[in-house]
């Protein structure tokens, strides 16, 4: 059986949130974001180990934030870089030293910190699929119209062809490895264009519209709600 690693990005700043502490660190009913997100990937059955990647400006506040909810989830920290970029390769830099061995037997997922209503089935499918075509990526079809272009000339797209990317991204483990080997680029705008500039294929696996992304403010209400609804 392939060994599974997620690695979970947690150094973002959360400016968007109006709140001085970043969005992961925020309650979410009775304890913080990350903290939800972390038991998601310990309930699924393919259960994998977690890399946390974290500001290291934030690693006292994570430990004190551990001690007081009585936080025991198994972890190992990295310390996240200035880009999610560096971030990413520092999370797999763990791994690597960890494995210590080619990882061409692992599987590892790249899970936003701010995603805490994925659901372990999801999770486990992940897994699944990326075992099977090595790099897969969680998405959903756009619901609403789209169009592409400037405020003063655009077209319509048709939006039976428009994915919404989430997380996580999953993948073969050497071939995430030999991704994040190359050059930091703008053109990276996630962890699968990452990979497919090296010229692999990514296959898309229907996401849930529930797995949301903790942005505003607005967005912890609505994080509550998925949390404590039966269908999750």
């Amino acid at each position: 059986m392939q060994k599974r690693y997620v690695i979970i990005v947690a150094g973002g700043t959360g400016s968007r949130m109006g709140s001085d502490l970043p969005k992961q660190y925020l309650p979410l009913g009775n304890r913080p974001v990350l903290m939800h997100t972390i038991a998601r990937f310990t309930e699924a059955e393919s259960s994998p180990e977690v890399v946390l990647v974290i500001n290291e400006a934030m690693h006292a506040l994570w430990n004190d934030l551990c001690e007081q909810h009585h936080f025991d989830i198994p972890h190992t920290i990295a310390y996240g870089g200035t880009s999610r970029f560096q971030s990413v390769r520092n999370g797999l830099l763990k791994i690597v030293e960890s494995v210590r061995q080619p990882l061409e037997h692992t599987l590892i997922a790249i899970h936003d910190a701010a995603r805490p209503v994925i659901s372990p089935e999801l999770i486990d499918r992940c897994f699944e699929e990326a075992s099977i075509h090595g790099s897969t990526v969680l998405a959903v079809l756009s619901t609403n119209s789209v169009r592409q272009g400037t405020l003063a000339c655009s077209r319509s797209i048709d939006r039976s062809q428009v994915w919404m990317v989430q997380t996580p991204q999953t993948f073969r483990g050497d071939i995430i490895e030999r991704a994040f080997q190359q050059e930091e680029s703008s053109e990276f705008t996630d962890d699968a264009s990452v990979v497919e500039k090296l010229g692999y294929t990514v296959r898309l696996i229907p996401g849930d519209h529930r797995n949301i992304k903790i942005t505003f403010p607005e967005d912890i209400r609505i994080a509550q709600y998925y949390l404590e609804s039966p269908k999750i």
